[in-house]
């Protein structure tokens, strides 16, 4: 059957009345062909699929399960962007590392003392030295893992955001150094020094940018999955350095409520009951957010066969 007549199965199959449209075995079977002709084709005969990982802590493991789910399905990525916790493990991944290499360092977050540079946080101390810390396990945890590496040496196209502190700007950054770029991104404000590099003092980019469409779009993505920490906490903040972190949370899911509207797809897994500092969950954070990619793969996967009907069309 020619290509034409495989993509129009696409457009004409019926939509359910949740909106998804349905097929029959034999639809099935043509849009797996579809799918792998798809993945088969180079850019920029097929669209470029970019990746979205947003901040949100230890929340930002779900990321790591997200990204099993991609792998499992064949599921192309070509670019990768990340804010925050995000771009830790967009970085760990643009590098090569492998997903159950990534999910190691998930396991073992508790025994790498990540957690450490915010349960040791004395808030009277802070007060009193009117000096705000360094986070030195989590900065020794990058510089060991992505400290001698580039962006120009990645396997995949990346970026990360971050915010000047003094200006507010928002900063991307695709080029140079790769380990304090990523220092940067997850430095969150209040509570670590500012990161100094080139003239600028700069923060956690969750709070300018929680989702970094937009950045991954600039890098040449024409179709972006954005990966989404979701869930509210389900207590109140013990201490005042609790309620900070929720603050923080809090202004990352009103970024997030405009910015997903930009994706051209969406995976949020609930990772409410993971506490943005608590590190020792971190394989939680990724079970959950395999659990919620593995639901939404085939729905990611016909919308971006949708997408690229029009490049499947292109020399018939």
């Amino acid at each position: 059957m020619p290509r034409f007549f495989l993509i129009l199965i696409i457009f004409l199959a019926p939509l359910s009345p949740a909106g998804a449209r349905e097929f029959t075995k034999d639809d099935e079977i043509l849009r797996e062909l579809m799918w792998d002709k798809l993945v088969q084709m180079k850019q920029p005969a097929r669209p470029g699929v970019g990746l979205a990982l947003s901040g949100g802590g230890a929340r930002g493991f779900a990321h790591t399960g997200v990204l099993e789910a991609l792998d499992y399905a064949g599921f192309p990525v070509d670019y990768v962007s990340g804010t925050s916790m995000g771009s830790v493990i967009g970085g760990l991944y643009s590098s090569g590392m492998s997903v159950p290499d990534i999910w190691k360092f998930a396991n073992a977050a508790s025994t790498l003392k990540v957690s450490r540079d915010f349960k040791g946080i004395k808030v009277l101390s802070l007060l009193i030295t009117n000096k705000l810390i360094t986070p030195t396990y989590i900065n020794q945890f990058i510089e060991k893992n992505l400290g001698l590496l580039t962006f120009e040496q990645l396997k995949k196209p990346f970026s990360c955001v971050a915010m000047d502190f003094r200006t507010g700007e928002k900063i991307i950054f695709d080029e140079g150094p790769l380990g304090i770029a990523i220092r940067a991104s997850v430095n969150l404000p209040g509570i670590f020094a500012p990161v100094e590099y080139r003239h600028r003092y700069l923060v956690d980019g969750g709070v300018v940018d929680f989702i970094p469409v937009d950045a991954v779009r600039l890098l040449g993505a024409d179709w972006v999955l954005a990966s989404i920490t979701a869930g509210a906490a389900k207590e109140l903040p013990g201490n005042v350095l609790m309620s900070l972190l929720q603050v923080i949370d809090i202004r990352g899911s009103m970024l997030a409520s405009n910015e997903e509207k930009e994706a051209d797809f969406v995976v949020k897994p609930d990772v409410g009951e993971v506490k943005m500092a608590d590190f020792d969950q971190c394989m939680e954070a990724g079970e959950a957010g395999l659990i919620e990619a593995a639901k939404r793969i085939d729905g990611a996967r016909e919308a971006y066969l949708i997408f690229s009907a029009p490049r499947l069309l292109e020399g018939l």
